[in-house]
């Protein structure tokens, strides 16, 4: 395998006359080219290496040394900071006590991602978006933290001190190296993802993830029929695959059209009206999110057709694979709130933060949470511009919630009317948000800024003066009540509580 260590590529090079041909960078040659390998091996690990037919321990190998290729292949010798990162914290949980592990390993793991992407932006390729190695690092991290935490809440807390989340994904032994290995670094999710419980990937090496499922959402003359039965991923798995080409499609035809550097060009900002400049933000970011439509939807198929990702199944009796999806598309492209927009973009992210942070923190856990979020994607400025807005725009979104809303629930036709803007407003307000996210520098970001005339800041800034003030009270339940939000999200994507689907 001949490999190259430059800013543009650091894997091999053996892909380079295809690049050549398509005209795309090398190195997202080769993330593709490894995902849709990964979806022909995922297909044979599933027939072949089943686990009617081989043991617990086979599996566990197979799929950590074919991971290991893909990602030697991506990303050359740089895929050895994905071994030390997993060694490092694996000491970490072995040698420390079980008091304080979870904490020590949360530094060690997230502080070794942080000090690879500070030598990744400001020494190679500051501002290049490359398939770089720090992005599986970034899905090993999720990992790595979600497994600290819930041996310490398997080991080291009572029952009764557990949420009931908390309790499903709790692990009650220390797992082995194999099997720590195997669960960050398996190839249906060494490259993208997405993060998964421990539970629920040891359910799936070990062939009992259907079970549970089968009995608690079968009824009726449906309980035997599908109990016996194993489902068929067939159909999810084309129907995703469908998605990724319509979305790799849009994007590869759209992502050059309409650039959103182009937003603070000096010409198109003082030759363009504002509300022209707003709906050329928002045409921008719709066409630069089916770049990650085809990213996060592929890994989901790999992860089905391995046949992980089963949740269980619907009152007609298909089966849902979605137990790890990352995202519902039309939910997002019609979100009528910031809320609604987050609860379905990144959704294994989101859940992360929740269980690691929000659930944890004692002080001010959603500003922690945004703050988290921005150290996990990286140290480029306009991260941390973006969910610095994003937690005024939260705060905004919800004064609007409770103090506005109800005046258009009198009617359907109110009802719509309340829908249409709200979706209008929600689209601005995240283009708005995100991007200095795309634009990453702190120059380039508060010149798009000052180009609105940081009208969002003010706005929201204005709507969380003016709305009236919550009672402590009132203030003490609104968490309660976000949690409980949460738990109906992470129901539908979660299987440790098969209960009712959220209702939008």
């Amino acid at each position: 395998m001949a490999t190259q260590t430059t800013a543009s590529c650091t894997g091999s090079t053996l892909l380079q006359p295809i690049s050549e041909i398509i005209n795309l960078p090398v190195d997202q040659v080769n993330f593709v080219a490894c995902q849709l390998f990964a979806l022909l091996m995922a297909v044979w690990f599933r027939l072949y290496l089943h686990p009617s037919k081989t043991s617990p321990f086979i599996r566990h190998v197979v799929a950590t040394l074919l991971g290991f290729y893909l990602a030697l292949f991506c990303f050359g010798w740089y895929s050895l900071h994905f071994l030390v990162q997993s060694g490092l914290s694996y000491s970490v949980m072995v040698f420390v006590g079980l008091e304080h592990m979870h904490k020590y390993c949360f530094i060690v793991t997230l502080g070794y991602l942080i000090l690879c992407q500070i030598t990744r932006v400001y020494v190679f390729d500051y501002g290049m978006y490359s398939a770089d190695f720090t992005g599986p690092m970034m899905v090993i991290t999720q990992k790595i933290t979600s497994l600290a935490f819930e041996i310490h809440d398997g080991l080291a807390k009572r029952e009764g001190q557990l949420t009931p989340s908390q309790k499903y994904l709790a692990i009650r032994r220390m797992p082995s190296l194999l099997e720590y290995l195997s669960y960050n670094c398996n190839f249906m999710g060494i490259l993208a993802g997405p993060t998964c419980s421990y539970n629920d990937y040891m359910a799936f090496i070990d062939g009992t993830c259907y079970q549970p499922r089968h009995q608690e959402n079968a009824n009726g003359k449906e309980n035997g029929k599908y109990k016996q039965i194993e489902p068929s991923s067939k159909n999810d798995v084309i129907s995703k695959l469908c998605t990724c080409a319509v979305s790799l499609g849009i994007y590869l035809s759209l992502c050059k059209l309409l650039p959103v550097e182009h937003s603070i060009n000096d010409d198109f900002v003082s030759s363009t009206p504002f509300h022209l400049q707003v709906i050329y933000l928002y045409l921008a970011m719709l066409a630069l999110r089916p770049k990650y439509y085809f990213v996060w939807t592929l890994a989901d198929a790999i992860n089905n057709a391995a046949g992980f990702g089963f949740n269980g199944y619907n009152k007609d009796g298909s089966p849902r694979w979605d137990l790890i999806s990352n995202l519902r598309i039309l939910d997002i492209e019609f979100a009528t709130s910031f809320k609604m927009f987050l609860d379905n973009w990144n959704i294994q992210t989101a859940l992360w933060l929740k269980r690691v942070c929000y659930e944890r923190c004692h002080i001010n856990p959603m500003a922690a949470t945004f703050l988290l979020s921005a150290m996990w994607h990286g140290v480029y400025p306009g991260y941390y511009l973006t969910f610095l807005t994003g937690i005024a725009m939260t705060m905004a979104a919800r004064a609007v919630r409770h103090n506005i809303r109800p005046y258009f629930l009198v009617s359907d036709s109110h009802k719509r009317i309340y829908d249409v803007v709200t979706w209008a407003g929600t689209q601005v307000a995240i283009s708005y948000t995100v991007a200095p996210f795309v634009l990453l520098a702190v120059g380039r970001s508060l010149k798009f800024y000052r180009s609105w005339y940081f009208c969002l800041h003010l706005l929201c800034l204005l709507v969380v003066v003016a709305l009236p003030v919550k009672s402590r009270r009132q203030q003490a339940k609104e968490p309660r009540d976000g949690l409980k939000d949460n738990r109906t999200e992470l129901d539908s994507t979660d299987n440790n509580c098969n209960q009712k689907d959220k209702a939008t």
